[in-house]
């Protein structure tokens, strides 16, 4: 269990990272490429988006190491059972302050993310 929380707080890092560099490639290689992107849009209404859409968005992203911003990033809980687990992180990606569910699957021996579940408030 222990490797796999080690493992798992990797997977945040790494996710941390891509999140401040907006790279779609770095996102990619932490999801499964059957996962899904779920929030609530602009609208009110629940919106789910395919990984590779949600990558493509990303790709049109200025980063906000780019825009010169402080990294903002926490790990709030890890919870796993098994070959399940879900990570529930906070960052900061302005002017947004992020708190996403990530729920993960051991994949053939790998964690991926197979669901990003997310909500946003203005800073």
């Amino acid at each position: 269990m222990d490797r796999d929380i080690h493992a798992l707080r990797s997977i945040a890092q790494a996710y941390f990272d891509a999140a401040y560099e907006m790279d779609a490639g770095k996102f990619a290689s932490l999801f499964h490429p059957s996962s899904f992107v779920t929030k609530i849009g602009d609208d009110g209404h629940v919106s789910v988006t395919p990984i590779a859409t949600w990558l493509v968005a990303v790709r049109n992203m200025t980063a906000p190491r780019q825009q010169g911003f402080e990294r903002d990033d926490q790990i709030l809980s890890i919870d796993a059972e098994k070959e399940l687990a879900v990570l529930k992180v906070k960052l900061r990606v302005p002017p947004r302050v992020f708190t996403d569910m990530l729920s993960c699957l051991k994949v053939q021996g790998t964690w991926k993310i197979v669901q990003k579940v997310m909500i946003s408030d203005m800073q």
